[in-house]
């Protein structure tokens, strides 16, 4: 459809004004923002108490039982129906977790920080830095939590928010002492490596919460193979680069630890550590010096009786889905141009970039998909190539307002319309599959929101309070009722709508 025309904007007071009357728009569009933010916490405990009992079991045919009572807040805040938060989430545009976020947060301050949540209605101080002072202290009692209330409602609206959140922080631990050294050991089993998502240049952070210790030797390792790179003649293996970025493609290289052992040895000074031996008859392994530990000894022996084969194995193995275009690949093989290649769990990246991404592994290729295919079964169950397919074809997890941070191993396959064991043939396929989050799954089967294929991975979703939303390439759409309604009628006619 065409696009309307767009309507003409309203002059801004800001435009005509002297520079005083800005300064008094900055203070009124301050306060203006932060009063909207309330109003929105406000609306968002309402809908909690609203949905503040069980479903009824005479509700339709949805179980009470699977749509639990969850308590998002402290200790002293009222619990919530689970699967209620889904809606609010849609009619704000947000993911549930952000919403429940925000509803917990204000349960928190109605009921946990009165006399903080008293200066933040007013609007004199940041909302955002209240709802953080919320989680920080959300682990303590209900009669704990004064001491923390108290303290930041005299600060939160004359001192910065880091000066508030360090008193939240003091106040917490003086609080609860106990939990908190509980806490500390508790964190200690919470380590973790991550990646996060690629930058429009094709680099990534690698983000990791480890031992002091495995810090340090890290750390030192990382050196170490930057200086062996910085001496190098050849470019390629950092002759030219900077000590950050020494560090970097030195960290690349702890991941090949066949490549890595032949670099260290090639520029290890040669020594003699032998011992000499007093009597000839003695065991060799006996006269190894104190520090060469047994596991050493035998690391030696297994390295010189593999095979370069069983070399090249200790590379790590990785599933790699790349989506590129014909075209692109033309240009890459010609070597006349280039194009943009879309890797899953890393984004959008200049073609040339594949080689930096695949680095040194060994390559096995798999076909690739052909969309057109609309393979039915009658199982229950999707086979591979039809998830595989349906993965391909929706770009991700389905569920509105969704981040597409999923893998394909990290879903559901779920059946849109439900499956009827008793049903016709052929309801398992890709017109009737969207991948889902184990929790989005499970909230479209207990919540009464419905879903339907509207074409290949576009996903109409309809809310039992009468919103309708669609997920397509272009990502989350609000629709009226009539928009829905004739998209959904056009599908069964084999005609897929578009609305601009």
């Amino acid at each position: 459809m065409a696009q309307p025309p767009s309507t003409p904007q309203p002059p801004s007071a800001a435009d005509e004004a002297t520079e005083q009357q800005l300064l008094g728009l900055a203070s009124t569009a301050l306060r203006t923002r932060r009063l909207g933010e309330v109003e929105e916490i406000r609306v968002a405990v309402q809908w909690a108490v609203v949905h503040g009992e069980p479903r009824p079991a005479e509700d339709g045919e949805r179980d009470p039982r699977r749509d639990p009572m969850v308590t998002p807040g402290g200790d002293g805040t009222p619990p919530v129906r689970e699967h209620a938060i889904a809606e609010l989430a849609f009619a704000r545009q947000t993911h549930p977790a952000t919403t429940r976020a925000l509803i917990a947060d204000g349960l928190d301050l109605h009921h946990r920080l009165p006399l903080t949540w008293a200066v933040v209605e007013a609007g004199d101080c940041e909302p955002w830095v209240a709802r953080k002072v919320a989680v920080l202290c959300r682990a303590l009692l209900s009669e704990q939590v004064g001491v923390v209330d108290s303290a930041v409602a005299k600060a939160i609206a004359g001192h910065a928010p880091s000066t508030v959140l360090e008193i939240a922080r003091a106040k917490t631990i003086e609080a609860d002492p106990d939990t908190h050294h509980a806490e500390q050991d508790r964190i200690r089993h919470e380590r973790y490596v991550r990646l996060s998502r690629s930058d429009e240049h094709g680099y990534r952070h690698l983000i990791a919460r480890i031992t002091l210790g495995d810090a340090a030797t890290i750390d030192a390792m990382l050196d170490r193979v930057a200086d062996i790179l910085a001496t190098s003649p050849d470019h390629a293996m950092g002759a030219d680069h900077n000590h950050d970025e020494l560090r970097s493609l030195a960290l690349g290289w702890l991941a090949r630890p066949a490549d890595l052992l032949q670099l260290l040895l090639a520029h290890t000074e040669p020594a003699d550590d032998t011992e000499p031996v007093e009597d000839e008859s003695e065991d060799p392994e006996d006269s190894r010096p104190a520090w060469a530990p047994d596991h050493l000894h035998t690391l030696l022996g297994h390295l010189a009786g593999m095979s370069t084969r069983q070399l090249a194995s200790l590379r790590p193995k990785a599933r790699l889905f790349v989506h590129i275009t014909d075209d692109t690949l033309r240009k890459l093989l010609t070597r006349t141009g280039t194009g943009v290649a879309r890797v899953e769990g890393i984004g959008p990246l200049d073609a040339r970039q594949l080689a930096e991404v695949l680095g040194t592994t060994d390559l096995t290729i798999t076909p690739v998909l052909d969309l057109q295919m609309r393979r039915r079964v009658d199982a229950y169950e999707h086979p591979e190539d039809i998830k595989d397919h349906a993965w391909t074809q929706t770009g991700g997890d389905c569920y509105p307002y969704s981040p597409r941070s999923a893998t394909r191993d990290g879903v559901d396959y779920d059946h849109a319309q439900p499956y009827d064991d008793t049903g016709p043939p052929g309801q398992t396929g890709t017109h009737n599959c969207g991948p889902l989050r184990r929790s989005h799954h499970r909230t479209k089967t207990h919540s009464g929101i419905t879903t339907r294929l509207v074409g290949p991975g576009r996903h109409l979703w309809h809310t039992p309070h009468g919103q309708a939303l669609l997920v397509d390439h272009r990502g989350t759409t609000p629709l009226t009722t009539a928009q829905a309604q004739a998209m959904a009628d056009a599908i069964d006619d084999g005609v897929e709508l578009y609305w601009t």
